[in-house]
Parts: structure tokens; C-alpha cells; sequence
């Protein structure tokens, strides 16, 4: 395999195929992921690219394929977030201090606690969804309600010393 070849030819229509893609897609970053993406593949097949008609209009279709199958499935990922987004009933009693507590669990923890209080499982349906034990779920949401505990409390401590400041 002629390395140096393939490095020539890389540097001559790396540009131009980033370029074109930019042009079609729109988003200079996607455009650069999925071209870079081509010429890996091209890379990785050089004996057998360097030897077709057309290496460069092959490794174009395969970054214009890569950049619209990302489109794609970006444009399918955000229609079910919105989706998901819009049925979401999250606890509305739930503090923003809450809120933010439990984004800094680690998501173990996270995880037990959304599906003690939000989803409303049992202990052993939540062993059963986390693939743990009975016994860990215990121990696992005893250190997120420590961890909650303390959270919750350092941030009372902050709030009651802000409210006590003088104005000045």
C-alpha cells in the first residue's frame, strides 16, 4: 500500500470535498466530521480505492452519506426528545435546589431515585431495571438521600447567610 500516494491525494482533495460538503449541508462542523470520516474509511481500503476510476467521487458519496444518515437520525433524536420533553410530568413540588442536587448524584443514585419517587417502583422492580441486587437498591438510595441530605442542607446554610447579608 503506497502511503505516500494516498497522503498526496488527501492533501489535494481534502479541501475541496470539506468545501463541497460545507456547501450542501450547511454546518461547517458536520461537514468536517463527515468528510474526515470518508477519508478514514478511504484510508483504511486504500489498496482497493486507489485502484477505482474515481477515488475522490467515491469518498464524496460516502461523506455526503455519512453527513445525511447523521442529519437523519439528529433530526430523529430531537423530534423524540420533543416528544419525551412534552410528556414529562416531573414532580412539580420539587424545588429548584432539588433540581440541581440531584444532577449532581451520580447517576446510580440518580437513577434509584427517579425510579423510587418519580416512577413509583418497588424495590425489587427497581433491582430488576438497574440489573441489581434487592440489597444494593437499599444501599444505593440510602447514600443518594445522604448525598441529597447534605446537599440540600449546605445550600439552606447558603441561602439563610445571603438573606442575612446587609444590602450594601
Amino acid at each position: 500500500m503506497d502511503l505516500g500516494a494516498f497522503d498526496r491525494w488527501y492533501s489535494a482533495e481534502h479541501p475541496k470535498l470539506l468545501a463541497s460538503l460545507v456547501v450542501v449541508g450547511g454546518d461547517p462542523d458536520r461537514a468536517r466530521d463527515a468528510v474526515d470520516e470518508a477519508f478514514a474509511r478511504a484510508y483504511e481500503r486504500w489498496g482497493r480505492v486507489s485502484e477505482m476510476a474515481a477515488p475522490t467521487a467515491w469518498t464524496y458519496q460516502t461523506a455526503l452519506n455519512v453527513l445525511r444518515r447523521r442529519g437523519r437520525r439528529a433530526a430523529m433524536a430531537a423530534r423524540l426528545h420533543r416528544r419525551v420533553e412534552s410528556s414529562i410530568s416531573a414532580p412539580a413540588d420539587w424545588s429548584p435546589e432539588v433540581w440541581e442536587a440531584l444532577r449532581s448524584l451520580p447517576v446510580r443514585e440518580r437513577t434509584a431515585i427517579a425510579l423510587r419517587y418519580v416512577v413509583d417502583l418497588s424495590t425489587d422492580d427497581i433491582a430488576t431495571a438497574m440489573r441489581i441486587a434487592p440489597g444494593t437498591v437499599g444501599s444505593t438510595l440510602n447514600a443518594a438521600r445522604r448525598h441529597l441530605a447534605i446537599a440540600l442542607s449546605d445550600d439552606r446554610e447558603s441561602l439563610i447567610i445571603l438573606e442575612e447579608a446587609p444590602d450594601g
